[in-house]
């Protein structure tokens, strides 16, 4: 696959997509993470003495009530910043005002064009990757680089549209998040996989692609207990994915050595931050409880394996982490892996925030900034965003 490195970008026109779906908080951004991100690609771009024209969405747009509140001014703002020189803002995603500003670029200038789903107002043409855009969009520049992660496993018409029509290749994140995840292709042993999250339908492909790959897969959040209960334990209230409790017993059955399930968990009889909780074996709770976290006991079990682990994943948090007393599960195992220099690669969304909000992000080997995109490709499942690359 080519990389931005194989590319020519003297005096050219650099067309990036970048990822900067940044989380907004009364119109100021309240983590830049997946700006700084974009910056090595962008600044390559700049050293070449390139042209360079940012694509990027932030949130959905599905009615005019949300262009105000998914307007890219703020990320210009802060790109100017964290770059130190002028980014201009261009208003518009198409159309004459767009056009003028980059036939008016100098080399080493750097446009940064309207949420591309602004054109979600009309018929989803970004989303649903409306070939007249991709091509108009492909038409303003002389070279694409993708560099969104976060969204190559989606088919939209600003990667895969503009890919088509144009000498495309991958930038630095890109390249950083596969060859992070290419070493699970083939793991070096034993291989550890940390599964949570609240449903096991999510799960379903990740589970089914790398059991044959792993050595263990440890199972926590609100999915541990629809396996549970395919064990025969009493579970109560607790969450359950009925329709995917046979999913549960024939993997059970299949890989019963493989698949570590919690032993104790956090118990309580309402889904409430200030309710009182109980830590119990899993062979004492009763119909009116529910579990929302796994137990000190299950720590050190899924510890003893992680130890060993040459290599491990990780992905969705082990417990209700939106309440901070079961948070406990999923930060004493982080810090565990971060104290212990296990080399473990946090699959995106969740579990990284969580990373993030403890302060261990930076520290474990690698956290992946896509959550979908990460999810799919550990799924084993085609990435369009990637197959677009020619």
């Amino acid at each position: 696959m080519k990389t931005i490195k194989d590319m020519n970008l003297e005096n050219k026109k650099v067309l990036i997509r970048c990822d900067f779906n940044v989380p907004m908080k009364e119109g100021k951004i309240s983590d830049d993470t997946r700006i700084t991100a974009a910056l090595p690609t962008i600044k390559y771009c700049l050293d070449q003495n390139a042209k360079v024209i940012l694509f990027s969405h932030l949130g959905r747009v599905k009615e005019e009530s949300d262009l105000a509140k998914n307007n890219l001014a703020p990320v210009a703002k802060r790109l100017e910043e964290l770059l130190g020189q002028k980014v201009t803002f261009v208003e518009k995603t198409r159309g004459e005002e767009l056009e003028n500003a980059i036939n008016n670029m100098n080399n080493k200038d750097i446009i940064l064009v309207q949420n591309t789903r602004y054109e979600d107002l009309d018929g989803k043409k970004e989303s649903k990757n409306d070939s007249e855009l991709g091509a108009y969009w492909a038409s303003l520049g002389d070279v694409f680089v993708n560099d969104a992660f976060g969204t190559i496993h989606r088919a939209h018409a600003s990667n895969v549209g503009i890919a088509s029509h144009l000498d495309s290749c991958i930038g630095f994140l890109i390249e950083k998040e596969l060859n992070a995840l290419k070493e699970l292709d083939n793991p070096t042993h034993p291989f550890v996989v940390v599964l949570g999250g609240a449903k096991v339908a999510d799960k379903i492909g990740v589970i089914e692609n790398l059991v044959t790959k792993a050595d263990k897969i440890l199972i926590g959040g609100g999915m541990a207990f629809t396996f549970l209960k395919a064990e025969g334990y009493e579970i109560g209230k607790s969450l359950l994915d009925e329709e995917n409790l046979e999913f549960c017993k024939n993997i059970l059955k299949d890989y019963k050595d493989k698949i570590i399930l919690p032993v104790d968990v956090a118990v309580t009889t309402e889904y409430s931050e200030n309710e009182p909780y109980k830590t119990k074996d899993i062979t004492e709770m009763n119909e009116n409880e529910q579990g929302l976290d796994i137990g000190p006991k299950t720590v050190e079990l899924f510890e003893s394996y992680l130890k060993e682990a040459s290599i491990a994943v990780w992905n969705g948090p082990l417990g209700v982490y939106e309440f901070e007393k079961y948070k406990k599960g999923t930060d004493e195992l982080l810090k565990f892996v971060v104290d212990n220099n296990v080399k473990i690669i946090l699959g995106g969304g969740d579990i990284v925030a969580a990373a993030s909000l403890a302060g261990y992000k930076d520290k474990v080997y690698h956290a992946s900034t896509g959550g979908g995109a990460t999810l799919e490709y550990l799924e084993g499942k085609t990435l369009p965003g990637l197959e677009a690359i020619k």
